[in-house]
């Protein structure tokens, strides 16, 4: 991994000594005229077939390494956000110079085939990127896209910082300022990173905490934070007067206050203060709190078109080290907003100071879209690698001039490719995480929404370690590799499967270390009584190739057995051919991992036979007349599979097993198949029966056996491979009632019989799941569901245990009043879109999913507005049976009526037998449910000292339940913070403070009647401008 990461960091530092370079010797036109390949207009013609301008043709091809993308390998393109302006002379420049990035991106991918895209996000918001690709709008004819506003660009311009956001909310500020002033504080937290920490204060003549719970401290701005902030803003109204420099104090005092706490980011501090005008300069207040030293920049945002403050705001600006912008309009916001990253990043640009930095795991959504990307399996998680490009010119130093950001993405389904998969044993993973302790990769990651639809969760790149390592307490593990060290850790845990639905219980180790030059740390976990053994045998190269290449053989798909990534003439080539080749010693310069491929060489010859086995069956018509049984088949702990169809593909019940779009039955990169690794836990020559959740809810019925194969000899016992078949849930069903009305009798008969009225009979598996019964409905079900009254006497008798989990990455339902949301606003383009697809993708993903979610049908009474989901954490039971229980019977007292039951294991199996009579009426009795209840942190403070947090189960009390929101956001876990910090330089140039322009291009015409069709007509806000003139005089 360290290898991996280094290589990707080179090839980013290149690129920032092509792009500085290039900028040094370009000297600014102004009336530079400069065609360039506009990645939105490439290919594009007129009406008249020819070449619009900044397109031209481009010649692209498809490519498998960049997800069958059309690309073109020699060129970049140049993508320019929809705000903007394409012939800008700032754009054009910028354009020209970097034209020189294209040999070293081209360079660059030669001498590492393993890259895939490169860019340069220009700080005048032009997007660079390699290999070129063609970008399409979406249906309203706008991309989301701007560089700026990523976390890589945001994340390597700036140092860590602590931010307070004051927001005037007086009387002059109603109506359109308000909405302005609102979007503008959204945009501000656009810009804040994992590493940064903050707080609103909303003031008029009193001090008002946007949340109330977090008076005088900051919390980290992750993503869920970010979110309940946004949420509060809606709930601002203007009315009375403002009184500055009580807001100020207030702010200057959580700054300092905190920053003496050890918490924060201990580097950077930033007042931003959103406001429609100041009547003083307020000196008094920095001479008390910030003069002489000026470590708090001060960032006024004046909100309106009148300009009688805009001195006093910009006095502010520039003697504090910070920058005044003005924003009159919604199209203003995102640019003017901007700027404040490039005045925090002076001090690293005068130092000279090119920090790497890495990303957390994240999904750049806007730019799947603009690529088309149609990806089955959903977006894949990427982390970036980024470095500032800083001006080198000497005229220009103290200015500390950011040209803007390089990167490179490294997709984390590669790292995992890097894992010795089958030298962790059949239970064993790798894990990463960040310095904030949340996952980088890790098996029970699910950054997705279940369903159709691949979705990410909302805070699906903020999941902490602790929530997936849930058994560690005390948080030993995490805050271990959180602080970067090499240690080992033991303990016992539950391991969920099967959608969640099953359990295993089993003991880990755990091994973790850093991985240099990342802010990263790596752990592998092995499971005890897994992995500890191998089985070792020899065969010829020539008897394991042919084998190897036999029809029915695979290998896992995503394991490496062959690194053929590193040189670009392996990459056409499949593992068996690199093994071929690399076997035979015609490639002697591939990189393979000899053992593994000696170990699967061995597994192809002595499976082989299987072949012959199971064509005999096949033919043999009297084995399987009626086509029962579908596919048969065998996985090898060195990731090999063979399988036999015994009915064409096309007719198969299940036609997802045994591919890629079942990812929990096969072999890939961070598990073995569900179907091994249950058999695994069986014990030697146990048969497994169960129903595939996956399956069962698409209504392809069928049932799935298989069983380990160890070798035994003396204490060692490794298991070696698992064998099963896939057969019809009817032919299944038919087999087991022909067996219940076979009878030991002499004549024959039975004296009771599955075909009783007065008896129910149902087949059963070892987490309580029914396989057969008479309800065919109930196929599938949880049998508490249906025998509540049994199944709570089969666990009061021990034949079954239930074992509370918790999902730390659940969903709930939430009730939304019916106002309307400050996100709303935060796209005034794709409103339309955000309502008519992802909030009616929610719901309906919702309903179709909800095992998973919480019936709050309280808050449902007490709502009035839509019903969302969002993140959550629940408790929720799941059950095993008791091997060591054969046969038990038992009585059930159902208001003075017995009924009686008898449960009986079935041999080498998981299966049991229940037959209940059905002569009394039980249904008093509440069923015995998987379903899920919501939990919340409740912490207990002393003083202002955390001492500890528990969780419990939410209440109806709204008050309780807000209590619990406040104790949530307090609760804040240990993180490392970054080593590096350039908070500011003596030589820095603090008089590039700011002017009251505003946002000007050709295009911002274009843009009023698209903001003023969401928003409202553009007489109205016209008028309403005139009129909160007249108040904010007035009011003055």
């Amino acid at each position: 991994m360290e290898e991996v990461f280094r290589k990707k960091a080179e090839a980013t530092r290149r690129l920032v000594e092509a792009a500085e370079e290039a900028h040094h010797q370009h000297e600014d036109n102004p009336d530079l005229q400069y065609e360039y390949f506009n990645a939105v207009l490439i290919n594009e013609v007129d009406e008249e077939g020819n070449n619009v301008e900044l397109g031209g043709e481009f010649l692209l091809e498809p490519n498998d390494h960049f997800n069958n993308l059309s690309v073109n390998l020699s060129l970049s393109v140049v993508q320019v956000p929809t705000n903007m302006y394409n012939k800008d002379p700032d754009i054009v420049n910028g354009v020209y110079w970097s034209e020189a990035l294209n040999k070293v991106f081209v360079d660059n991918f030669e001498r590492d085939p393993t890259l895939i895209w490169q860019y340069f996000g220009s700080a005048k918001g032009f997007f660079r990127q390699y290999p070129g690709v063609k970008w399409h709008p979406d249906e309203h004819g706008v991309i989301g896209f701007d560089c700026r506003n990523r976390k890589w660009y945001i994340q390597a311009a700036t140092s860590p910082k602590d931010v307070v956001i004051l927001v005037d909310v007086s009387g002059s500020m109603k109506g359109l300022r308000l909405t302005i002033a609102r979007q503008t504080v959204s945009s501000i937290l656009d810009t804040l990173g994992e590493d940064d920490f903050f707080n609103i204060i909303a003031y008029n003549q009193e001090i008002h905490y946007v949340e109330p719970c977090l008076n005088g401290t900051l919390i980290r701005a992750d993503r869920t934070n970010k979110d309940h902030f946004r949420e509060h803003l809606d709930k601002l109204f203007a009315k009375g007067i403002g009184l500055l420099g009580d807001a100020l104090a207030e702010a200057f005092t959580i700054l300092s206050d905190f920053n003496q706490t050890g918490h924060g980011s201990l580097c950077s501090q930033a007042i931003m203060l959103v406001t429609d005008g100041a009547t003083e300069m307020y000196d008094d207040v920095f001479e008390k709190y910030n003069w002489p030293e000026r470590k708090v920049r001060i960032f006024p945002y004046l909100i309106g078109r009148e300009s009688a403050f805009a001195d006093n705001l910009k006095w502010m600006a520039c003697a504090n080290k910070g920058y005044f912008s003005q924003i009159s309009t919604l199209a203003d916001v995102q640019e003017n907003v901007m700027r404040y990253l490039h005045v925090m990043s002076r001090p690293k640009v005068i130092d000279h100071e090119h920090d790497t930095v890495w990303t957390e795991a994240y999904v750049d959504s806007a730019l799947s879209q603009a690529h088309k990307l149609k990806n089955k399996a959903g977006p894949s998680l990427t982390t970036t690698v980024a470095m500032p490009v800083f001006s080198t010119k000497n005229e220009t130093k103290n200015q500390g001039i950011l040209l803007g950001v390089v990167g490179t993405d490294i997709p984390l389904q590669e790292l995992m490719k890097l894992i010795p998969k089958h030298m962790l044993g059949i239970h064993g993973y790798a894990f990463a995480i960040t310095n904030n302790g949340y996952v980088l990769t890790h098996p029970d990651l699910r950054p997705l929404y279940q369903g159709s639809q691949k979705r990410r969760k909302p805070n699906y790149s903020s999941v902490d370690l602790s929530e997936v390592e849930w058994e560690d307490k005390d948080d030993f593990l995490r805050n271990a590799m959180v602080n970067r060290r090499t240690g080992t850790f033991s303990m016992e845990v539950k391991k969920t499967v099967d959608r969640g639905r099953r359990v295993l219980k089993m003991h880990n180790d755990y091994y973790f270390t850093d991985i240099k030059g990342t802010p990263f740390s790596v752990g592998v976990a092995l499971s005890r009584g897994q992995g500890k053994y191998f089985f070792r045998g020899n065969v010829s190269v020539e008897a394991g190739l042919r084998d190897l290449e036999q029809p029915d053989v695979a290998l896992a798909n995503e394991w490496t057995y062959c690194n053929t990534e590193e040189q670009h003439e392996h990459r056409h080539l499949t593992q068996i051919q690199a093994i071929k080749l690399f076997m035979t010693g015609r490639r002697p310069h591939l990189r393979c991992d000899r053992e593994l491929i000696q170990e699967v060489l061995f597994d192809a010859v002595v499976t082989a036979p299987l072949e012959a086995y199971w064509t005999g069956l096949a033919l043999n018509k009297s084995e399987n007349s009626d086509k029962g049984v579908e596919i048969a088949f065998l996985g090898t702990r060195t990731g090999l599979s063979r399988t036999n169809l015994f009915v064409p593909a096309d007719q198969l019940s299940n036609q997802d097993f045994l591919t890629a779009e079942d990812k929990e039955g096969v072999f890939n990169a961070d598990h073995f198949p569900l179907w091994y690794k249950r058999a695994a836990e069986q014990v030697p020559g146990t048969f497994l029966y169960s129903i595939p959740f996956s399956t069962a809810l698409e209504n392809k019925s069928v049932v799935l056996a298989s069983t380990a194969i160890q070798l035994l000899d003396d204490r060692k016992s490794p298991i070696v491979a698992a064998v099963g078949i896939q057969m019809k849930l009817e032919f299944f069903q038919r087999k087991f009632w022909t067996a219940c009305r076979q009878c030991t009798a002499l004549d024959g008969k039975c004296s009771i019989s599955c075909d009783n009225a007065d008896i129910n009979c149902y087949l059963i598996d070892n987490n309580g799941f029914i396989l057969v019964t008479e309800e065919q409905s109930q196929t599938g079900l949880f049998f508490g569901e249906v025998e509540g009254a049994v199944m709570n006497k089969l666990l009061q008798m021990g034949s079954f245990k239930r074992i509370m989990l918790y999902d730390y990455q659940a969903l709930c339902k939430d009730y939304a009043g019916s106002s309307d949301s400050a996100r709303t606003l935060s796209d005034p383009f794709t409103v339309v879109k955000w309502l008519l697809t992802e909030l009616v993708i929610f719901l309906l993903e919702f309903n179709l999913y909800s095992w998973w979610n919480v019936d709050l049908s309280v808050k449902a009474q007490r709502s009035r507005g839509k019903t969302m989901m969002v993140p959550c954490d629940t408790e929720y039971p799941a059950f095993v049976s008791e091997r060591t229980i054969k046969e038990t019977t038992g009585n059930i007292d159902c208001e003075g009526c017995i009924r009686s039951f008898v449960i009986q294991q079935i041999p080498s199996s998981n299966l049991f037998m229940v037959v209940v009579d059905n002569k009394c009426d039980c249904s008093s009795s509440p069923p015995v449910t998987m379903d899920p209840i919501e939990i919340m942190i409740q912490c207990v403070y002393v003083g202002e000292a955390l001492n500890f947090c528990s969780f419990i189960y939410i209440l109806d009390a709204f008050e309780h339940n807000e209590s619990l929101k406040c104790d949530r956001l307090k609760f804040q876990k240990d993180r490392k913070k970054p080593e590096s910090c350039h908070p500011f330089h003596p030589e820095e140039n603090a008089m590039e403070c700011g002017s009251a322009t505003r946002l000007s291009s050709p295009l911002t015409a274009a843009l009023l009647p698209l903001i003023a069709a969401t928003i409202s007509r553009a007489e109205d806000i016209s008028e309403e401008l005139k009129m909160h003139e007249e108040d904010h005089r007035m009011l003055h």
